[in-house]
C-alpha cells in the first residue's frame, strides 16, 4: 500500500491508496510543519495513517506501507536530516518538502512550477532535473503574501486604527472583536502565536476585501503582489507552465494582473498525488532490489 502526507502549518492531509492508485481512505489531522518540532510531525502523521487504515478495515498494517511524507519545514537541511533518521511505523518512507510533492503532482511528474498562498508561501520550480525554490524561508522574515503574511498586516493596521494613525474601517473592528477589543489582548497574545495563528485571520481579510473594505482589498493587493513577484521570478529561470497552488490561491487570484491571471494553468494534481507518486516510485524501487537480490541470490 502507498501512504502520501501533504504536511503543512495549519493542518496534516493524508492519503491511503493501491499501487494502481485507488484511493483506500483519506484523513486530517492537526499540523504537522517540521518547525514545530520533528515529535509532533511524527505523531501527528501516525494517527492520520491509524485513521486511513481504520476507514480502510486495515487497523494494524502500518508495516505494509510505503510512505513519502511531504512536510513544511523539510526544505532546511537539518530539519530534513533529522525527519530522514526519524522511527515511523512503515516498511519504508521517503521525507521530502511539501512545496516539491506540490510541484510533481501539478505537473504529474513534469516539468513546471508552482507557487503556493497558503498559511505560508513559496515558489518551487522543477526544470531538467533540477530544482528551484523562491521564498518559503518562514514567517515572518519570508512568507510574503501569504495567509500569516495577510493576519499580520492585517494586525498592523488594527493596531494604527487603535492609536489614531489610520482611519477605522469594518474589517479592523471585525478582528478587534476577535480580542475583545483589547490592544493588550493583542500583544499577549503575539507573544505565543504561530504562523498559523496569524494565518486564521486571513478569511476574515479575504471576506471584507470580497464586499470592498478598503483595507481588506489594500492587504489582499499587497499580498498579490508578492505573489506575483514570486511568479515572475519563476519566469525568468524558464517556467513554461506555472501553477498557483495552496489554500488562499483562489481568493488571492483576482487581485493578480490580468496577463498572470490568464497565464496560469490548472494544476494537474496536488501536494498528496505528489506524494503518492514519491511512493509509489519508492514502492518500485524496493521491489526492484527485492527480484535483484532473488536473482542473484
Amino acid at each position: 500500500m502507498l501512504f502520501g502526507v501533504d504536511g503543512g502549518g495549519t493542518r496534516c492531509r493524508a492519503r491511503l491508496a493501491e499501487m494502481d492508485g485507488t484511493i483506500l481512505a483519506e484523513s486530517i489531522g492537526g499540523p504537522a510543519n517540521l518547525r514545530l518540532g520533528l515529535d509532533n510531525s511524527v505523531r501527528v502523521v501516525s494517527e492520520c495513517a491509524k485513521q486511513c487504515l481504520r476507514q480502510a478495515m486495515l487497523a494494524g498494517r502500518e508495516e505494509s506501507i510505503v510512505a513519502c511524507l511531504a512536510l513544511a519545514g523539510a526544505s532546511e537541511p537539518e530539519k530534513l536530516a533529522a525527519a530522514k533518521q526519524a522511527r515511523y511505523p512503515f516498511r519504508s518512507a521517503v521525507i521530502t518538502t511539501d512545496a516539491r510533492a506540490a510541484c510533481i503532482g501539478a505537473h504529474q511528474g513534469g516539468d513546471g512550477g508552482i507557487v503556493i498562498a497558503g498559511t505560508g508561501s513559496i515558489g518551487w520550480a522543477i526544470l531538467n532535473d533540477r530544482e528551484y525554490r523562491v521564498g518559503g524561508w518562514g514567517f515572518p522574515l519570508s512568507d510574503e503574501g501569504s495567509g500569516a503574511w495577510i493576519g499580520f498586516a492585517a494586525l498592523k493596521q488594527l493596531l494604527s486604527a487603535h492609536d489614531g494613525i489610520r482611519d477605522w474601517a469594518d474589517l479592523l473592528r471585525a478582528v478587534f472583536g476577535r480580542f475583545d477589543g483589547n490592544a493588550h489582548h493583542i500583544v499577549r497574545w503575539m507573544d505565543q502565536a504561530r504562523p498559523a495563528g496569524y494565518a486564521e485571520l486571513a478569511p476574515i481579510v479575504v471576506a471584507h476585501a470580497q464586499r470592498g473594505d478598503v483595507v481588506a482589498v489594500d492587504v489582499m493587493s499587497r499580498a498579490a503582489t508578492y505573489i506575483e513577484a514570486i511568479c515572475s521570478r519563476l519566469d525568468t529561470l524558464g517556467v513554461s507552465r506555472l501553477c498557483l497552488m495552496g489554500g488562499l490561491a483562489e481568493s488571492i487570484a483576482p487581485f493578480l494582473s490580468h496577463a498572470r491571471r490568464n497565464r496560469l494553468a490548472p494544476p494537474m494534481g496536488d501536494a498528496l498525488s505528489g506524494a503518492l507518486h514519491l511512493a509509489r516510485a519508492e514502492a518500485q524501487r524496493i521491489a526492484s532490489l527485492k527480484s535483484e537480490v532473488a536473482l542473484h541470490g
